[in-house]
């Protein structure tokens, strides 16, 4: 297995068909439960991410040169973005925590592995390919509480939980990476 770092880089797109596969191997199913129109709107918005500010992936081949993992980031704009789940994670927060900790940051977009390897390690080493050259180590994701697995693998890799929505198992969680200078401030949960 070899894992390679792109910067912004076009050739990131040209696995655009492996990466919507591993997209859809590891979406598409339980918890996530998403459907093929939401694959497709992964790979519409690819383009528009690569060309985004701060833009890192990190694709992992198998020994076949087969995609079996990658991770997005970018960099955070200031204003705080006001589509997707982004004003979940900004009331969570609040305006001046979202600003402070949020914009500028490193943003993880996507983490995704084939279920063949989940359990390996190689999601861990994707995630820190993506964080390791972060701004002021600021590094920070979203995910959904839907997710036990997600939630405990970033607390795993020493990640922090800085929102707590209600517990019905609905509503995303923002989590601040291990070097994320404001992880010590964040309200733990009661």
């Amino acid at each position: 297995m070899s894992i390679h770092v792109f910067k912004g880089d076009a050739d990131f797109l040209a696995h655009t068909t492996a990466l919507r596969s591993v997209y859809v191997d590891a979406f598409c199913v339980p918890p996530w439960n998403e459907d093929e129109e939401k694959a497709e709107e992964f790979v519409g918005r690819l383009p528009v991410n690569a060309r985004r500010p701060g833009f890192t992936a990190a694709l992992a081949l198998g020994g076949s040169s087969e995609v079996i993992g990658f991770c997005t980031a970018w960099t955070t704009p200031a204003p705080f973005p006001t589509d997707r789940c982004y004003p979940q994670a900004a009331a969570g927060l609040g305006s001046r925590h979202t600003e402070e900790w949020l914009c500028g940051s490193r943003e993880i977009d996507e983490l995704a592995v084939r279920p063949e390897a989940r359990g390996t390690g190689l999601a861990g080493e994707l995630l820190a390919a993506v964080t390791e050259d972060a701004p002021n180590g600021r590094s920070w994701l979203l995910t959904s509480v839907q997710s036990t697995r997600a939630m405990s693998f970033y607390r795993g890799q020493g990640w922090t939980q800085a929102t707590h929505p209600s517990p019905d198992g609905k509503g995303i969680v923002v989590f601040l990476s291990p070097r994320h200078p404001a992880r010590s401030l964040a309200a733990q949960p009661l």
